[in-house]
């Protein structure tokens, strides 16, 4: 029987406390989202999805288990479920600093919280605190990548240095795309410009309802690909460098647009 008080430690409670700075990890500071309507535009996504969140304090050594249920009207203040165990919660509302955990659409969030008070919210207990300054929106590149539309491709439009040291542009298709990078298709005769861990700088594309979006791009691999026609090209899958977190979050709002487009054309819905 599962003791309520102490309710079994999920897998990312066990290893979560050991990264609790990442929020203050030069390695991440790319993935923070520092803009209020960016912060606001995932807080209100957890609300929506009733993401279940884990609440480290006393330096990761305790923790909870909540859900952010509500937003003030001014963005000012968030909601929280109580916990089931009293204790814990006596220990939360004393902490000075709490880092909350979860997970939306795959992707790890988290944010860092100086305090919490006790409220009510639809006659129940309830903690209170400020919207975060900053919250950690981290995608792994191991993490769900779409494939783009193939009979209206993404352009890329990639500056290509010639050996003669002159500037040329190529216009590429986007084969895919994630929240870690993209893969595109080039002529095989560029495999010599295309070598990997090349950095190509200032690489342009505009995603659908999105917008235009510029970013370095890092070859990570490169590989010939022969189509069912016959045709062949250079499949080359590219790493962000320096992407902002605020266009990670561009990069999501369409991956997981397209894909409930996808899954309700599949299920009769449109």
């Amino acid at each position: 029987m599962t003791d309520k008080a102490n309710p079994p430690v999920e897998p990312e409670a066990r290893t979560a406390s050991n990264h609790l700075d990442v929020e203050h990890d030069d390695n991440f500071s790319r993935y923070l989202l520092y803009s209020r309507a960016e912060i606001l535009f995932v807080l209100k996504a957890l609300v929506q999805k009733g993401s279940m969140v884990t609440v480290y304090f006393d330096r990761g050594n305790a923790f909870l288990l909540t859900s952010l249920n509500h937003i003030s009207t001014d963005g000012n203040t968030l909601i929280f479920d109580y916990g089931s165990d009293e204790e814990m919660n006596r220990r939360a509302l004393q902490a000075d600093k709490l880092v909350f955990t979860t997970t939306l659409d795959k992707v790890k969030i988290q944010f860092s919280l100086k305090g919490l008070t006790q409220t009510t919210f639809d006659g129940r207990k309830a903690f209170s605190g400020t919207l975060p300054e900053t919250v950690l929106r981290l995608q792994r590149r191991e993490y769900y990548r779409l494939t783009t539309p193939i009979a209206n491709p993404i352009k890329v439009s990639i500056d290509v240095i010639q050996a003669d040291g002159s500037k040329t542009t190529l216009e590429a298709n986007m084969l895919d795309i994630s929240g870690g990078g993209i893969g595109v298709m080039v002529p095989l005769t560029l495999g010599d410009t295309f070598r990997v861990d090349t950095v190509f700088k200032d690489c342009k594309f505009t995603l659908p309802e999105e917008g235009p979006l510029v970013t370095a791009l890092c070859v990570r691999s490169a590989f010939p690909v022969t189509t069912k026609t016959g045709s062949q090209y250079l499949r080359i899958g590219c790493e962000y460098v320096d992407l902002p977190g605020t266009r990670l979050t561009m990069v999501q709002r369409y991956i997981t647009r397209i894909e409930r487009e996808r899954k309700a054309k599949l299920s009769g819905l449109e």
